[in-house]
């Protein structure tokens, strides 16, 4: 058999997401806003873009208050989370009815470079200034050029896989 002639996939018309669910993703924070002004969301859509120049993407949904954050104050910050960190996750996700700055409560926050507050004692926090925003569909992919970085002590990174948290 040949590459080309690879036998199909058994099941069609799983969806998109349904797909997606296979791959482990590292869990982060992203933040952006001031004063009580300020909110976020969890994701597993944070990376670098490139190292040189410093750049990281994020997605994030268009109906979200962090959409609405990041493109008024043209900054986030991404806090990777550890693996002891579910709760702060949870919270960014929205559960518990938590919005906006009520997210940020029971944990330790530091204003970077850019304005954008960055988990104290997560695995790394990196502060962005919005170089770019890409808006297709529901999403927008922001890139930002990195104006500051944190590293916290190393350990186990929170990922997310199948609908359930773990660790690397």
């Amino acid at each position: 058999m040949t590459l080309i002639e690879r036998v199909p996939l058994i099941e069609t018309g799983v969806s998109l997401k349904a797909a997606m669910r296979h791959l482990a993703g590292a869990v982060s924070v992203v933040t952006a806003g001031v004063g009580d002004g300020r909110t976020g969301a969890t994701v597993t859509t944070a990376h670098s873009l490139s190292v040189e120049p410093e750049v990281m993407v994020v997605s994030i949904n268009l109906n979200s208050s962090t959409w609405a954050a990041i493109n008024q104050h043209r900054h986030f910050c991404v806090n990777v989370l550890r693996a002891d960190q579910m709760a702060i996750a949870e919270r960014f996700a929205g559960r518990g009815g938590l919005k906006g700055s009520a997210r940020y409560e029971g944990a330790s926050w530091s204003a970077l470079a850019t304005g954008a507050l960055a988990l104290e004692d997560a695995l790394a926090a990196v502060d962005c200034a919005v170089e770019d925003t890409i808006v297709r569909h529901s999403h927008a992919l922001v890139l930002g050029s990195v104006r500051h970085v944190v590293s916290g002590e190393p350990g186990p990174a929170l990922i997310y896989h199948h609908g359930a948290y773990g660790s690397s």
